[in-house]
């Protein structure tokens, strides 16, 4: 299997950063360049997306695995590991399974529970798009907005559309995450009794439902040393909505 793609910039202690669902790399280049004046940052496309490679299986196991074989590659160990939503259980998964690679963890709005979204009503309408007609992002962007009208949402779905030659394709194996999605919305791969012992920090945002009272039961449950807290007035996108202050709740706990 190939390397995960990946970037780093920066010096100091290693920091690995893991994208959510349908995401990138790129959606975190800004933190991405904020983190490299302390570590040396490491922004990873997980497969499946961004420029890493497609496979035909999508969990967190074999996710974890492509970190742990990256990491290793760059005779990487000991790390910090910051990980959004679909990233944050990777980099759980992770620590679970390679606890020597992993220092400490920061995961950002999403618990260690199962969750029942099946997002169909994103994924069917990307599949029903007629690339070979469409000339350009803009009409994609038209033929989408009936589906999906939220504008922000439907623009980042559309970051993973590229041109290649002259015709158009998806960086995101769209078909293989839709089969494959009550592995990614679940979180039932790891051996029975499991815990984690590295220090770790929740972040979570207040108007996201992701991590309430239940899923914190769960988290004091499973991590021996465990610290939540909370961003005011920001949703699952924590980081986008509210970028400088969780930034400065990363950095601070990783300096500690």
């Amino acid at each position: 299997m190939p390397l995960l793609n990946h970037t780093i910039n920066g010096s100091g202690r290693p920091l690995l950063v893991l994208h959510g669902l349908f995401g990138s790399g790129r959606n975190w280049q800004s933190h991405a360049r904020q983190f490299a004046s302390r570590f040396e940052v490491i922004n990873v496309d997980l497969r499946n997306h961004g420029q890493s490679f497609h496979a035909d299986e999508m969990n967190y196991p074999v996710m974890a695995d492509d970190v742990a074989q990256l990491l290793q590659r760059l005779e990487l160990s000991d790390c910090y590991l910051l990980g959004h939503s679909m990233g944050g259980k990777v980099a759980m998964t992770l620590a679970v399974d390679y606890p020597e690679l992993v220092s400490r963890l920061v995961v950002a709005d999403i618990a260690p529970v199962s969750y029942f979204h099946h997002y169909d009503d994103l994924i069917e309408p990307i599949l029903a798009l007629p690339l070979d007609a469409i000339e350009s992002r803009a009409r994609a962007d038209r033929l989408l907005r009936q589906n999906i009208p939220e504008d922000q949402l439907r623009a980042f779905l559309l970051q993973n559309l590229v041109r290649d030659g002259d015709s158009w394709r998806w960086r995101v194996n769209w078909r293989v995450i839709q089969r494959d999605m009550e592995f990614l919305t679940g979180f039932d791969d790891l051996p029975s009794g499991w815990r984690i012992d590295v220090p770790t920090l929740f972040i979570r945002g207040a108007r996201s439902d992701y991590v309430g009272d239940a899923e914190i039961d769960v988290i004091e449950e499973r991590f021996s040393n465990a610290l939540v807290t909370t961003i005011g007035d920001a949703g699952h996108w924590l980081h986008t909505e509210r970028p400088e202050q969780f930034a400065q709740l990363v950095v601070d706990y990783l300096s500690q």
